[in-house]
């Protein structure tokens, strides 16, 4: 075969593969940009204050980042232990374009009373209430040899004492964006061990932040489904793969003459939750 033929042949073969593809378009979920507000404040008790921090970004298009939110102000306040003054304290951005705030409240600021979030942005305004709550230290927190489904599976025994006199519902952080609810249920006012196991390629010397912190059933519900639809992805607090209602409502409209909720906007809400923890964190060294 002569080069030019041997060309021609190839030519032929090349287009006849173009024409043959396809053009597929994927459709990808779309909804309009909606705000999203993390608003976990983990409070350790043995401190005198507490550095509150509050992130907020918006929701966006499926394959573009989230973008933080430039809010027009953000506050916290105690409805039956106020400070000072005639305003509400105010969170402040901590750098220009960052879309997290922050603030320094006493402990005892957080720890008792109702608690009263309003997030401002875009002439419109977000709200959610919460009250501490508490919660039981780690007794043990060690590491283990036992195998999941990989030998390369790295094992952590975490041991709790229930308390006795209330119900409780327990959020734990193993880091790596690693969560876990559970409830007393079953362990009240008992003793309770349990493992866990990092799919993360941990090596003898590395340390890991364990934390418990205490969650009332509405969060507990709340973190359960952001965990199950997080599987595999970042962790639950990255941008929801669909829409999990946390306690943010838009109160906008409402003026507490006609107009006492949002039901007749429902659809009109933030995303995340507003929730104020009692923390315990140890760091494990992985042996």
């Amino acid at each position: 075969m002569t080069r030019s033929v041997y060309f021609m042949s190839l030519m032929i073969l090349l287009i006849g593969m173009a024409s043959c593809e396809d053009v597929i378009e994927v459709d990808v979920p779309t909804e309009s940009p909606r705000l999203i507000i993390d608003a976990l404040i983990r409070v350790d008790t043995t401190q005198t204050t507490t550095l509150v921090t509050v992130k907020v970004s918006q929701t966006n298009s499926f394959f573009e980042s989230v973008p933080p939110a430039n809010l027009q102000q953000i506050t916290l306040t105690n409805l039956d232990f106020p400070l000072g003054g005639t305003d509400p304290p105010v969170l402040n951005e901590v750098e220009t374009g960052s879309g997290i705030y922050s603030r320094l409240f006493s402990t005892a600021y957080l720890t008792q009373g109702r608690l009263f979030m309003q997030v401002d942005f875009e002439d419109k305004f977000f709200v959610a209430n919460a009250q501490f709550i508490p919660t039981v230290p780690m007794d043990a927190l060690e590491n283990g040899d036992g195998i999941l489904f990989d030998e390369d599976d790295t094992e952590i025994i975490v041991t709790i004492t229930d308390d006795p006199d209330r119900e409780d519902f327990y959020l734990f952080d193993f880091d790596f964006a690693n969560f876990l609810v559970t409830e007393d249920e079953f362990y009240q006012g008992q003793e309770f061990s349990f493992s866990y196991y990092y799919d993360e390629d941990l090596m003898p010397g590395d340390e890991v932040a364990v934390s418990i912190m205490g969650v009332n059933q509405d969060f507990a519900i709340y973190m359960d489904k952001l965990i199950e639809q997080s599987e595999g992805g970042n962790g639950p607090f990255d941008t929801p793969a669909i829409t999990v209602r946390g306690n943010f409502i838009n109160a906008t409209n409402i003026d507490n003459e006609g107009t006492f909720d949002n039901t007749g906007d429902p659809n009109n809400f933030a995303l995340g939750y507003f929730a104020v923890v009692q923390e315990f964190k140890e760091v494990l060294v992985i042996d």
